[in-house]
């Protein structure tokens, strides 16, 4: 089996295709006809690609193939670029990266992620003295010396510089002289890269195989529509996934084709794999177009800059939430710091949305239709703080603008509004509008009740209240005043911490300036006045910026937008009060209203736990991420849970453990009987007083003597791991908050999370594929596999080591062997990963002679050699079954356990 290392694979839940498997299917999409080229006399080893006025298609209307492959969608070029007629060497890598490990120079570099690939293609820019196409906040590396993680990542199409090709790009020069026979692949019968372009030498060669390659685009949807300067989805998704175009050594050239996007696994930034590589391309793209998963064409995006982890450091919160108005738009946007990878998610609606304000529970967001400083009619909405469309729900009355949330000492949850937000100049104008509040609870309005007369829409605490836009005026104690009388104030906000601190912006004034020792221009500095109005602190924007929308976040955090030398409001950022300190969060074109909310956790607690380590299961070099998400369910569960499985992916699709009462379905990926064994003994024995049954997948196919590896490729280098070892996995009793604390750990998603949550752990999936080979092409199920590589003996006896522990506990372990495609049995192989049939055979006989010797281990094989009875309508893919497949094994294996009770 060839090798490979990837970040993410196999399932995620929920109706998606989580595993997506790339049928490389003969049929091809036409393309268009050979299209122009030179050499381009400026870089050696590049063709300038002649695509202006030009197109391109991608995509295809095979039915058969992925959805993220169909429909076909035609992408016009208004610019030429430049592509390298090869795929970046080993010698040429080395220049960056003189760690890479290569046999010889002349082969493609290969075992590289996409992260390798943009740097490298930044370090060709530089060593030109050109600007570059990528731009970041930092970089993290790996112990192998590959960039496992970019803070901050945006790509700058417009810049001249070295860069990825993008999909189209890809495509279109592929389309020149595309022939698979030119190029490596399985038919050669070869198991590595060879040298390139050494196949036959074509304009712009490899395309077809040798390696894979990196494109720069984000994985997104196609549209039966036409798009010119297509530069990909503006993110990737809950999973970060990115696009792999062109065969390899490993694939067959029957199965090689141009519109495939993908590999066997999901691919992210981090993926690495033996025949993966890329090319480089040259060139800016003018009026490049995203295309949103919601078919809308963008010429812009709002990127993240700041991780979770620095947005995690810098608030003291265990989890934060951003929301803010995308003005190009009109529409609500935000970042979910609880997820590792960040997206910014659009709220698609109808209603044109300012001042959004995030719930004290950080579930739900309250808005306004009018704007601060503009008087006149304004609706007041409150919606969850999600992208799933749910309508917008509206306080019935007459006008109500600038909505703030309060919790009353009585724990009751207000939004204060009020009824005009206009210039508060005139102060009998002023006086006429008035500030009200209303409860907020399960979803609906109470009754609203006024507060008092004028409207101080900056905030209110108590009987305080601060409201700016033209001047700052303060209700104190029922009394009326105004600070700094001839001041331009506004973007007014009144501290909730309780200390009485008011925020605000203004155009310069001599009073200010004399505080802050300076001359400054208008919005160049944020303000602080004490509950009296006296100043006490001041913050300079960054050079070459201004504030915006300035909002108290926390009792040392403020949000803000900045705007830059030509008034657009591109960044939104987080002020830090103590050491005014400017951390950028996201940048976008025109970025308004951001609300920052955090949520921190007991003080005393933090005292008792090392909240850096106590349950942090997530870090970026894991193989997977389903630990993190696994351990999460495990503790919350532990005190109930009856039946725990436990395996790979098999188990992870085809134990409905939601069916049953008081299971957990607590597989992850990679795992093998290692895998199983360590969580068994540290994790499941240790906690789960109730236990009685382990439910462990027997894929004797995958394993391997690799003791410790599977755990290893789960836990990567996060802190809680060694956190649960130095305490002795708990097995004294868990620290008081430790379970809180798990339960607002970092994970790669919160929608997974939630999901997971709600299935008990299975990575469920409707999606019917049905067995591969069903169709008579038997052949594609014997593609990439070694019959030699199982050696099953090192995991059998964990097996035996888990049914030890088990019989000393008195817990039965079910050792179940899960259906796989019946058309196997056209081959000589057992399943995917290897194994000759009569090795299984062996191996299933050894299986039974346990079950008749142990009383504790029972086999409950639902493949049977392939002669099971799950048809294809129960089947995801080769060897995993979907959601109605499950359901059909988990009910048997109910109706197995109620006979061992």
């Amino acid at each position: 089996m060839a090798e490979f290392r990837f970040s993410k694979f196999a399932f995620f839940p929920v109706f998606q295709v989580l595993f997506s498997v790339s049928l490389l299917l003969g049929c091809d999409d036409g393309g268009s006809s050979s299209p122009l080229g030179e050499e381009d006399s400026e870089r050696p080893g590049f063709v300038r690609v002649l695509s202006s006025g030009k197109s391109t298609v991608l995509g295809t209307d095979v039915g058969t193939a992925k959805a993220n492959e169909r429909p076909k969608m035609t992408v016009t070029f208004d610019y030429d670029y430049s592509i390298q007629d090869h795929e970046v060497t080993c010698g040429e890598y080395k220049s960056f990266d003189k760690s890479v490990n290569c046999q010889k120079d002349s082969l493609p570099v290969s075992n590289v992620n996409y992260y390798d690939a943009v740097l490298y293609a930044n370090a060709k820019s530089k060593k030109e003295k050109l600007d570059t196409a990528y731009t970041y906040v930092k970089a993290s590396y790996d112990g192998e010396g590959h960039c496992n993680g970019i803070e901050g990542l945006i790509f700058h199409p417009e810049v001249n510089a070295y860069r990825l090709p993008t999909e189209a790009e890809w495509i279109f020069a592929a389309n020149m002289d595309w022939n698979v026979r030119n190029s490596w692949t399985a038919d050669d019968d070869v198991d590595s890269p060879k040298k390139v372009c050494s196949k036959k030498k074509s304009m712009v060669c490899d395309m077809e195989g040798n390696v894979s390659e990196w494109v720069n685009d984000w994985l997104g949807l196609f549209r039966d529509t036409t798009i010119s300067n297509y530069v990909g989805a503006p993110n990737g998704g809950s999973l970060g996934e990115r696009v792999l175009k062109g065969g390899s050594f490993r694939n067959e050239s029957s199965f090689v084709n141009r519109y495939s996007r993908g590999d066997v696994y999901v691919v992210t930034s981090t993926t690495r794999a033996s025949y993966v590589g890329f090319r480089l391309a040259f060139g800016a793209i003018p009026n490049a177009v995203w295309l949103s998963e919601t078919g809308l064409a963008q010429n812009s995006f709002v990127a993240p800059l700041a991780s979770s982890a620095t947005v995690r450091k810098l608030s003291g919160a265990y989890r934060a939430k951003l929301v803010f108005r995308d003005d190009s738009r009109g529409n609500l946007a935000y970042v979910d710091y609880s997820n590792a990878f960040l997206s910014v998610v659009e709220i698609k609606d109808s209603i044109d949305s300012y001042h959004p304000e995030i719930s004290p529970d950080g579930k739900w967001v309250a808005f306004c239709t009018g704007l601060e400083g503009v008087s006149g009619k304004s609706s007041v909405y409150v919606r969850k703080l999600n992208a799933s469309g749910e309508p917008a729900i509206r306080l019935d009355v007459e006008s109500a603008a600038i909505p703030r949330w309060n919790v009353l000492e009585s724990g009751d949850t207000v939004i204060v509004y009020v009824s005009d937000a206009g210039d508060n100049s005139d102060e009998s104008t002023f006086m006429k509008k008035s500030t009200w509040r209303v409860p907020f609870s399960g979803g609906k309005f109470g009754k609203p009740k006024k507060l008092f007369d004028g409207s101080y829409h900056g905030g209110v605490q108590g009987n305080f209240a601060v409201s700016g836009s033209k001047l700052l005026r303060a209700h104190k104690k029922d009394v009326d005043t105004v600070w700094f009388d001839s001041k331009q104030a506004c973007n007014v906000s009144l501290s909730k911490s309780g200390n009485g601190q008011t925020l605000f912006l203004d155009f310069g004034d001599k009073t200010d300036k004399n505080f802050v020792g300076e001359k400054y221009g208008v919005h160049e500095r944020i303000l602080i006045a004490d509950s009296t109005g006296e100043l006490v602190n001041s913050i300079g924007a960054p050079s070459g910026y201004a504030f915006d929308h300035t909002e108290w976040a926390s009792s040392n955090l403020i949000a803000a937008t900045l705007t830059n030398g030509d008034g657009a409001h591109s960044k939104v950022v987080a002020v830090n009060t103590k050491d005014s300190s400017v951390t950028e969060l996201v940048e976008g074109v025109e970025l308004w209203h951001p609300s920052l909310w955090t949520e921190k956790l007991d003080a005393e607690l933090d005292q008792k736990l090392s909240l850096d380590s106590a349950a942090a299961y997530y870090s970026e070099d894991q193989a997977t991420h389903y630990l993190s998400y696994k351990l999460r369910l495990f503790w919350n569960y532990k005190d109930s849970l009856e039946i725990v499985g436990l395996g790979n992916s098999h188990m992870n699709a085809g134990f409905s453990s939601s069916l049953l009462r008081n299971a957990l379905n607590m597989a992850v990926i990679p795992c093998d009987m290692y895998c199983s064994r360590y969580l068994i003994e540290n994790y499941v024995l240790n906690h789960c007083r109730n236990i009685k049954f382990l439910v462990v997948g027997i894929d004797f196919d995958l394993w391997r003597d690799r003791d410790g590896v599977a755990i290893l490729e789960n836990q990567g280098s996060a802190l809680g791991y060694k956190y649960d070892i130095n305490h002795d996995f708990w097995k004294d009793g868990l620290l008081k908050g430790f379970v809180d604390v798990s339960q607002k750990s970092m994970v790669e998603n919160e929608d997974i999370m939630t999901t997971f949550d709600y299935y008990r752990g299975q990575a469920a999936t409707d999606v019917q594929n049905g067995w591969y080979g069903e169709d008579g092409t038997a052949e594609i199920l014997e593609q990439g596999w070694d019959k030699d590589s199982p050696n099953p003996e090192g995991n059998y006896q964990e097996l035996l080591n888990i049914l030890k522990m088990a019989k000393k506990n008195g817990v039965y372990v079910i050792g179940v062997v899960f259906p796989i495609s019946p058309y196997y049995k056209k081959t000589d192989q057992y399943g995917r990963h290897g194994m000759l049939r009569s090795t299984a055979k062996n191996f299933i006989k050894r299986l039974k002679e346990l079950d008749e010797l142990e009383k504790y281990f029972v086999l409950f094989d639902e493949n049977k050699m392939g002669d099971h009875d799950y048809p294809s309508s129960m089947a995801y893919d080769y060897d995993h079954l979907n959601i109605y497949g499950s359901k059909q094994l988990t009910a048997r294996l109910d109706s197995l356990l109620k006979t061992l009770e």
